[in-house]
Formats: structure tokens, C-alpha cells, sequence
């Protein structure tokens, strides 16, 4: 077995080299199709990271009665905190409402000063797991006696809802249709190179090869092309690192989202497996195919 495994090697190398014209072919179809998937699941990544924070931004805003007492909050905070649709629970007094207004908008501090009693309510900032738990939430809120209103953010959780449900989505389709053009492309490339080979295919046949001994030197040549492809892509990543991170960064930088290094280990392992997996897979079928003629 493993005589026959170094074997194969042997061939696929020699095959790779012979057929130099032919495996660049290949390996600059791989890197292109991988430069392209790998581009597309950094900008996956960097949206939902987008999303999860805007998703977690998302809040409900309970305004209490001025009677509502330490007691009813006390008891509020207990009821939100154990609600499974609740994250955080952020109870804001009269008294740190009134400063977060002076200090959101200070050209209005001295008017407030003049009035006779402070008119900010005090209020529960309510953090929630899905922004669709919205209407649960509200609806308990809007029972509570110490409540007096409950922000109407339906709207915006409904279009956000939207955004994340159509982003993940058209995200999931592109990355399937990137991945299945990769897998088309190497399989017709390598079928050229056996193809042009078939005159050798065909003496090895005539002298007894079995299918197994034909197929698997073409299934590691695939294999180099794969790997070939990966590191070089893995390469142009490395190059292109700091100047695509720096204009992601500066895209979105109205959220506090940080720009993660692109080339981290897990978009090394995808585009090093995805290299040598469409090429072994793309080589096997290709091969199988024309032996079954």
C-alpha cells in the first residue's frame, strides 16, 4: 500500500511538471476561485459581526412612573432578568437620566436647571437575545403597573430582522454558487490535461493497469494543484492583509467594529482545505468519467 501510495506520488509529480502548460492552467483557476471565495467569507464575516453588534444595540426602553417605588424596581429587575428573551437588564434613575440628557445635549443644560423639578422619568434599558423577542418583552412591560410607556420600536426591529435575514441568506447562496464554480472550472480543467493524455491512458490499459493504478496519480496531481493554489492564495491574502483591513476599518466606521486580522488561521484552514478538496474531488471525477468510456 504504501509502495503504491509513493508511487502515485511519483507519477503525480511527474505528471504535474510534464504537463506544466496545462497544471499552471489549473493552479491560476484555483487561485483565482479561491481568492474569490475567500474574499467572500471575509465579507460574510465582517457583516455578521456587523450585524450581531446592531442586533445587540437593539433595545427596549420601559419609561416608569414617577410613584413607582425602590420596591416595584427591584421586582421588575428580578422578572426581566429571569425572562429567557432578556440579555441585560439597565435600570437608569431620574437623577442619571437627567445627566445623560445634560451631557447628550448641553445647549439645552441651562433650561433644564431652571425648572422647578426634574421631568425625565426614570427608565429600564432592556438588552434582548433576537430583536424579534421585541413583542414579548413590550407586551410583559406594558401590564407592569410601575410602567407608564414602552418605546415603540417595532418598526426598526422588523426592518432589522429583515436586513439580517436577507444578508445571511444572500450571503449563504453567493458563498454556494462561488463554491460550485470553483468545482466546475478545476473539474474541466483537469479533464483537458487527462484528456490530453489519453494516448498514455490508453497503454496502460492495453498492458493490464488497473482503474485504481490510471485514477490516482490524477487524483494527487489535483491534489498539487490544490495545494498549490492555496498557498499561493494564502500568499496574496498576506499581501493585500493591510490595505483591504484599513479600508474595511474605514467602512465601517460608524460602528465600533473592529477589523480582525483577514488571513487568521480559520481563513487559512477553509482556503488550504477548499484548495485541495475541489482538486482531489475535481480530479476523481473527472478521471472516473473517462474510464467509464
Amino acid at each position: 500500500m504504501i509502495a503504491f501510495v509513493a508511487f502515485s506520488l511519483k507519477r503525480a509529480w511527474q505528471g504535474f511538471w510534464r504537463n506544466s502548460l496545462m497544471s499552471l492552467a489549473a493552479t491560476a483557476s484555483m487561485v483565482l476561485m479561491l481568492t474569490l471565495l475567500s474574499g467572500m467569507v471575509i465579507l460574510f464575516l465582517g457583516l455578521n459581526a456587523t450585524l450581531d453588534y446592531v442586533k445587540g444595540e437593539v433595545q427596549v426602553v420601559a419609561y416608569l412612573n414617577d410613584s413607582a417605588t425602590a420596591q416595584d424596581v427591584a421586582q421588575l429587575t428580578s422578572q426581566l432578568q429571569a425572562m429567557p428573551q432578556v440579555s441585560t437588564v439597565k435600570y437608569v434613575s431620574k437623577d442619571q437620566a437627567l445627566k445623560n440628557f445634560q451631557v447628550s445635549e448641553p445647549g439645552v443644560a441651562d433650561l433644564v436647571d431652571s425648572l422647578p423639578s426634574n421631568p425625565l422619568p426614570a427608565s429600564f434599558e432592556i438588552s434582548l437575545r433576537d430583536p424579534s423577542d421585541y413583542i414579548d418583552v413590550a407586551t410583559f412591560l406594558r401590564d407592569q403597573p410601575a410602567v407608564d410607556s414602552v418605546q415603540d420600536i417595532a418598526k426598526t426591529v422588523s426592518q432589522m430582522t429583515a436586513v439580517i435575514n436577507v444578508v445571511s441568506t444572500v450571503g449563504i447562496v453567493v458563498l454556494l454558487i462561488v463554491g460550485l464554480t470553483v468545482l466546475f472550472i478545476i473539474v474541466n480543467t483537469i479533464r483537458l490535461a487527462v484528456v490530453a493524455r489519453a494516448e498514455e491512458i490508453e497503454i496502460m490499459r492495453l498492458v493490464g493497469a488497473s482503474d485504481a493504478f490510471i485514477r490516482w496519480p490524477f487524483v494527487f496531481e489535483g491534489a498539487f494543484v490544490g495545494l498549490l493554489g492555496a498557498m499561493i492564495t494564502i500568499g496574496l491574502l498576506m499581501l493585500v492583509q493591510a490595505p483591504v483591513a484599513s479600508l474595511l476599518s474605514s467602512f465601517f466606521n460608524v460602528l465600533p467594529v473592529q477589523a480582525t486580522a483577514m488571513v487568521g488561521q480559520n481563513v487559512a484552514l477553509m482556503v488550504l482545505g477548499t484548495g485541495v478538496g475541489i482538486g482531489v474531488v475535481g480530479s476523481y471525477v473527472s478521471v472516473r468519467s473517462y474510464l467509464k468510456r
